[in-house]
């Protein structure tokens, strides 16, 4: 089951941070189909957030389709996201490996988050423009 951590001077919003680690956690595998998501109640418990704010979050994932609530019963993952290799896997490794690289050099988690963000666009930017081209 997926333990939800708020960061509270992040700047995002206690919900969005609750659907934004759920998309992750179905990015990666972590829920799958058919998965039960922590009671209202248990997050906040664990988080000492207000009810209202985990419910909001959990309608907004339930507005994308991608999680139900069944009455009486609590909320279940309803379909995955992405193809994200397995914590197994050589890719996995690399980018762990650059992590590691990045840290060392005196990138902050922040700054990584945002060399790797920049990468990233300019990669599948110019993949999807590539494509739009030989159409």
């Amino acid at each position: 089951m997926i333990e939800f951590r708020i960061d509270r001077r992040s700047g995002v919003s206690t919900y969005l941070q609750i659907v934004q680690q759920t998309k992750q956690a179905l990015r990666l595998g972590l829920l799958e189909p058919g998965d039960q998501l922590p009671t209202a109640r248990a997050v906040v418990e664990a988080t000492a957030i207000n009810p209202n704010t985990v419910l909001k979050a959990y309608r907004e994932l339930e507005r994308e389709g991608l999680v139900e609530a069944r009455r009486g019963m609590g909320t279940f993952v309803r379909k995955t996201l992405g193809r994200t290799p397995p914590a197994d896997s050589a890719l996995r490794a690399e980018l762990a490996e650059w992590a590691g690289r990045a840290r060392a050099a005196g990138l902050d988690k922040d700054d990584a988050a945002a060399l790797c963000a920049s990468v990233l666009d300019d990669c599948f930017t110019n993949q999807s423009s590539q494509g739009d081209a030989i159409i």
